[in-house]
């Protein structure tokens, strides 16, 4: 399997390009602010096919390249239903402006083709197999897509701004919730096996077993208490 990362835009959001191997199709997640360059490059470098771009919640430096990225190549976007509208209105998300410079750079607004995410539901792509969990509490349409363990590769999980090294998404933002994120991260991250790859929204790749032994907030959801001080991540 061919997975291939890069940080966009002013808040270095994780895109990634997930491909059964080089030369094939593959599927474009979380293309953020200023992601389509990167995406294209990768593109050409793997010499890849997209067949759809998929989103791990709807806040404007995850989704900010979708119409472009998805126009160019006339493929679907997906999405969780709760936020969906965020596509359209990213400044209602986030409870405030995102600042004029920014927004007049960005392409507000939906794809042609947009399919919604359900709870549970199993994605076959590019020849791929994606399981999706809806995880609010960082939005209230946040989702988590695992891809099974295989004789080669162990599982793989993109968490979006549900689980960061070290951290969690914050829950202060319009749609935000620490009671149903402490209860995502019980629900969606806590029965994972220690060897799942983790590749969230920012920040560096982890497992869910060094989350386990060294997250406060897996740790304190994992004793069954309340929410940790320690700081939280994303936008």
């Amino acid at each position: 399997m061919l997975i291939a990362g890069f940080p966009a835009g002013a808040w270095g959001t994780n895109c990634y390009l997930v491909a059964p191997a080089a030369g094939e199709e593959c599927v474009i997640i979380d293309p953020g602010h200023q992601a389509a360059q990167g995406v294209e490059e990768a593109l050409k470098k793997h010499r890849l096919k997209p067949v759809a771009v998929v989103l791990t919640h709807g806040h404007i430096d995850h989704v900010a390249s979708v119409v472009p990225v998805c126009g160019a190549h006339d493929v679907p976007a997906w999405i969780h239903p709760e936020d969906r509208y965020m596509m359209s209105d990213p400044e209602k998300a986030l409870g405030r402006s995102i600042g004029m410079p920014l927004m007049g750079e960005l392409t507000v607004g939906e794809p042609d083709d947009v399919k919604e995410l359900t709870d549970g539901a199993g994605l076959s792509l590019a020849g791929l197999e994606f399981s999706v969990a809806h995880a609010p509490g960082h939005t209230k349409g946040s989702v988590t897509f695992q891809m099974p363990e295989t004789a080669d590769i162990p599982s793989v999980f993109f968490s979006g701004d549900l689980l960061f090294a070290g951290s969690i998404g914050r829950t202060d933002l319009p749609g935000g919730s620490m009671e149903d994120m402490l209860d995502s991260l019980a629900r969606v991250c806590l029965p994972l096996e220690d060897s799942t790859v983790v590749l969230s929204g920012h920040g560096p790749q982890t497992t869910i077993g060094q989350e386990r032994a060294t997250n406060p907030y897996l740790r304190q959801v994992a004793a069954g208490q309340g929410a940790s001080q320690a700081p939280r991540r994303g936008m």
